[in-house]
């Protein structure tokens, strides 16, 4: 369905594709620009966390200095017969049985044992490996005609924020907590993407970097999602292969050092409830502590939130990490330009460099994540129910049948609703009964039907996709009305007269 109707497919089809690189179409792209836009008014704009743009290519010193160019790798193996080369912890996992908890801490050779011990081999030829190796996942480039100019395609997008700090710390008044954000793509080359839109080599990135004092970390508005509960897979269980989930409240998790950060445990509450925003239930959703092997670099806390998705099973959507002073520290000293706050008191102030808790999303997995768990059938008709404010499409215009002037008022209906700034579908053929099925399918909330009486009284039929519900109203009241219906001030009802739903739906 998201190919057949414009949502995403697999780039370069004309060419016999290439994995890990995915096409946004006419309706995906617009609904990824509203989740964007949705994330933006939930967990941006009531912290007022500011948002950079930064160029995607970095010079190599800039991740030199950040420890990617030492600790972005993977261990890849190659088959002796085909040649085709595979991401060994991934082959172990999906052949082997293992846990990505057990893989993470293999050596190459631990590696090598097991495919042997396991007999594990080439799922394209049946090969054998050759030795395991440690594969660069950053795409490197040359800056300009010189050679020794090294640079990368960014793997996140949190490094731009961290080397432009000392600006944007100046130009916010040198105020602390500072949340600073960027949506934007990311590269990373990953040996062998085989996941569609969920393993991506270049996809789209939240990063959001919140700057603490780290002798006053102390969350203000942690008491707004206390009471809210999170499932935790936590890292001493997994130890013992325990990976039940135990719930707990947010003051819970905190008061007993489970999550140690104020501040992360209210991100991850926040992440919870924007899923839930997104249609996933409580109980399809859970978060992993990761183990100290299994976190990143400059993680001394670490929490992956996952859902649950039908086809690819428990997904991660979110990671939450808690960076210290890791990143900023290790510029400053590389750059050697100063990095620090400066807090002013009684006895004259300090100097110190902020701790950082971040939040980051992969935004093309929100999208992927919408779309399922939206999608629905009813009476045999598949019904793709997205919330209002997500929905590419948010009404389409019907006129009844194309002549005796009904062409005519439909055009002026939907001219004016889109110069409203409504984005609106125009769809003239076929009985009516076929094009509800059709926006219904593509997710469009409202349906506009134009007919005789519309000539009559200038009213027309407004549908409800979800509840095949139909009201009547005037057209010169819609503006007003659907502008407060897309805001989620009023509901279907509230549109107009109710009235009889018809056969067809």
């Amino acid at each position: 369905m998201a190919k057949r109707r414009g949502y995403f497919w697999p780039s370069y089809e004309i060419y016999g594709g290439i994995s890990g690189f995915l096409t946004f179409g006419p309706l995906g792209s617009l609904l990824k620009k509203r989740l964007e836009d949705k994330f933006r008014r939930f967990y941006l704009q009531p912290l007022a966390i500011l948002e950079i743009e930064t160029s995607v290519i970095m010079p190599g010193n800039v991740l030199e200095a950040s420890g990617h160019v030492e600790n972005f790798k993977e261990p890849t193996v190659e088959c002796t017969k085909c040649q085709r080369k595979f991401r060994a912890d991934h082959l172990l996992q999906e052949f082997g049985k293992m846990t990505d908890t057990e893989t993470e801490k293999l050596t190459l050779q631990d590696i090598m044992d097991e495919l042997k011990n396991r007999n594990i081999r080439c799922p394209e030829c049946g090969g054998t490996f050759s030795k395991a190796e440690q594969f660069m996942t950053m795409f490197a480039t040359t800056i300009g005609p010189y050679s020794d100019s090294v640079g990368y395609g960014r793997p996140e997008a949190a490094q731009g924020i961290f080397v432009e700090f000392k600006r944007i710390f100046e130009s916010a008044r040198g105020r602390l907590p500072l949340g600073v954000a960027q949506i934007g793509r990311v590269l990373r080359n990953e040996i062998s993407p085989r996941q569609g839109p969920i393993r991506l080599r270049e996809f789209t990135i939240i990063d959001i970097e919140f700057f603490l004092d780290p002798e006053d970390k102390k969350c203000l508005v942690l008491k707004e999602v206390e009471n809210e509960t999170l499932r935790l897979v936590l890292a001493e269980n997994k130890m013992k292969d325990n990976t039940e989930p135990v719930t707990v409240t947010v003051k819970e998790a905190v008061s007993k050092g489970i999550i140690k950060e104020e501040w992360q445990a209210y991100f991850m509450a926040l992440a919870k409830r924007f899923l839930v925003e997104l249609g996933v239930p409580e109980e399809q959703q859970r978060f992993i502590e990761k183990l100290e092997w299994e976190r990143a670099h400059y993680s001394v806390q670490g929490f992956d939130q996952e859902v649950y998705l039908e086809r690819w099973g428990w997904t991660e959507v979110s990671g939450h990490n808690y960076r210290t002073d890791y990143d900023l520290s290790r510029h400053m000293k590389a750059s050697g330009v100063d990095l620090t706050a400066f807090k002013e008191s009684e006895s004259g102030g300090r100097r110190f460099v902020p701790h950082v808790i971040e939040p980051s999303f992969g935004l093309d997995r929100l999208v992927y994540v919408a779309l399922e768990y939206a999608y629905t059938k009813r009476n045999k008709r598949t019904l793709l129910s997205l919330s209002r404010d997500l929905a590419p499409i948010q009404m389409s215009v019907f006129p009844l049948v194309n002549k005796d002037g009904l062409l005519e008022k439909a055009d002026e209906v939907y001219h004016r609703l889109t110069n409203e700034g409504f984005t609106v579908d125009w769809d003239s053929s076929g009985s009516i009964g076929r094009r509800y099925a059709r926006a219904d399918e593509v997710g469009t909330p409202l349906g506009i039907t134009i007919d005789y009486t519309t000539l009559e009284d200038g009213t027309v039929t407004l549908r409800d996709r979800d509840s095949w519900k139909q009201v009547r109203s005037n057209i010169d009241n819609l503006p007003d009305l659907l502008h407060a219906y897309f805001r989620n001030k009023i509901d279907f009802e509230d549109l107009g007269q109710l009235i009889e739903r018809r056969k067809d739906g």
